[in-house]
């Protein structure tokens, strides 16, 4: 298992000559993980800031439309027990609308109303 991490280029937002990167949102740190890194499981998220997996990965299907693949797996739980959970996965004809929603995400707010108006 590798360490969550999200590349700052999916995080800083350019303005003119000058970076500015923003502490991304949770929703916003599973997507570019997700893009950039593969699957996630609910104990591999928790590195990312996410203790409710499977409620982000709803508001990224309900609320942008995204599809995701599910595939149960067993693996050791906290206490080495093991335990059933879903790992998640963006298939490759998502990725384009995932990278989309993803530079939505991490743009300003008021960049954001002008797209939803």
């Amino acid at each position: 298992m590798t360490k969550a991490t999200i590349p700052a280029e999916s995080l800083s937002q350019s303005h003119g000559d000058m970076a500015i990167s923003k502490p991304p949102s949770k929703i916003a740190r599973v997507l570019a993980y997700m893009l950039h890194d593969g699957s996630l499981q609910r104990f591999e998220a928790e590195r990312l800031g996410d203790h409710c997996l499977h409620s982000t990965i709803s508001s990224l299907a309900n609320g942008y439309g995204l599809k995701f693949q599910r595939q149960l797996e067993r693996v050791p739980n906290h206490w080495g027990e093991p335990c059933t959970v879903t790992r998640y996965a963006l298939p490759a004809s998502e990725r384009r609308r995932a990278s989309a929603v993803l530079e939505m995400l991490c743009s300003p707010l008021k960049q954001r109303q002008r797209v939803a108006a």
